[in-house]
């Protein structure tokens, strides 16, 4: 999973992507346009109980990577693009993290003169737009011609194509993104290639100042309500707070974050909501003394499940064998929870769940 973090210069994303990666990103880098990386291991204490029953040699926690996108460019707001290294970045990030400056600091002077979230929201909401908008133009433009050379086979399929990319068009240019116009499976299968920026899963980030914790809940609750929309989550937390908490080692950090009322890390929050929004669940395989955790889209089949593993259990897959985490932790050992009957052979179709221990096999 990599998650794009993107907002206003002076929101404090980087400060949120340091306080998710526990990183030190270099400022005067990033002011240049570069990108910052950061992989982190995904919070699961499931893999904890896994560790108990088995005791491998190595666990493998599942990854996020979050990509610290660089400055937008200059004319940001006014409708100029979003062009280059910026737009490279968004367009392969499987959700965008937009990170909303809600703090007030007059050290950080706000580019616009005023702290504004609904304003700094529209703004880099309409630039996503414009910028889906040139992608759909440029395309349109080349099918005109294509359809008058194209032979009768290739025709049809290049008129179904202009009739969903002009309707996806009007939409937007009627300022619906494409996350919210309802496109079905195959439509949205047709325009996935075009890496549309509206039609990622979005989640707004409040970034309030420590002063804010108190409401930190009722201003979600505000902003929940407010923006009720399709794939889209709203959080708040406070940046500076997080970053300086994620250089303390977890039980110091434990201890402060409850002195100050936050029940939750910054890091397990987000990857909790990114893993709600794109629909995400975790299971786990025991191979060679080792535990992992893999994800996967819900309602994922067993043997697309087996191919994320490797893509030879896909091809040559002959059932799985699946037991529930809740199950196998209370029996204690595989052995014990097959005389209880709760191991449970699977075919190819099984829709894997979250939670699932699987062994698969396979014939290549």
């Amino acid at each position: 999973m990599e998650i794009g973090i993107i907002g206003l210069p002076k929101s404090g994303k980087t400060t949120v992507f340091n306080a998710l990666t526990r990183g030190e990103a270099d400022i005067d880098a990033h002011a240049k346009g570069a990108p910052n990386v950061g992989v982190v291991r995904v919070p699961d204490p499931r893999l904890d109980g896994l560790d108990d029953v088995f005791h491998p040699k190595r666990k493998v926690p599942a990854e996020v990577r979050y990509v610290d996108v660089g400055v937008p460019p200059v004319g940001l707001g006014k409708t100029e693009g979003l062009g280059g290294q910026f737009f490279a970045h968004m367009s392969v990030a499987d959700a965008l993290l937009h990170v909303v400056r809600v703090f007030s600091d007059d050290t950080v002077p706000h580019i616009e003169g005023s702290v504004d979230p609904a304003r700094d929201i529209d703004i880099l909401d309409t630039e996503l737009v414009f910028s889906d908008l040139s992608i759909l133009d440029k395309r349109l433009q080349k099918i005109e011609p294509s359809l008058k050379s194209a032979k009768p086979q290739e025709r049809d399929g290049l008129a179904r194509e202009q009739a969903l990319l002009t309707k996806i068009k009007t939409a937007l240019e009627g300022g619906v993104p494409v996350r919210e116009q309802h496109l079905s499976d195959d439509e949205a299968k047709l325009v996935s290639g075009y890496q549309l920026l509206t039609g990622k899963p979005l989640l707004l980030v409040a970034n309030i100042g420590e002063e804010s914790l108190p409401q930190a809940s009722s201003l979600e609750e505000e902003w929940r309500a407010q923006y009720v929309r399709p794939d889209l989550e709203v959080a708040a937390l406070c940046g500076r707070l997080e970053m300086e908490l994620a250089q303390l080692d977890d039980d110091d950090a434990t201890e402060f974050r409850s002195s100050m009322g936050v029940d939750e890390a910054a890091l397990d929050r987000m990857v909790r909501l990114s893993y709600e929004l794109l629909g995400l669940i975790s299971f786990f395989t025991v191979v060679s003394d080792e535990v992992k955790a893999w994800t996967i889209k819900r309602d994922t089949s067993a043997a697309r499940a087996a191919g994320k593993v490797h893509s030879d259990m896909e091809r040559g897959f002959i059932r799985a064998e699946v037991i529930g985490y809740d199950d196998l932790v209370r029996c204690g050992s595989i052995a014990e929870a097959r005389k209880r009957g709760l191991v449970h052979v699977e075919g190819k179709n099984y829709a894997v769940s979250d939670g699932d221990v699987i062994t698969f096999l396979f014939n290549v």
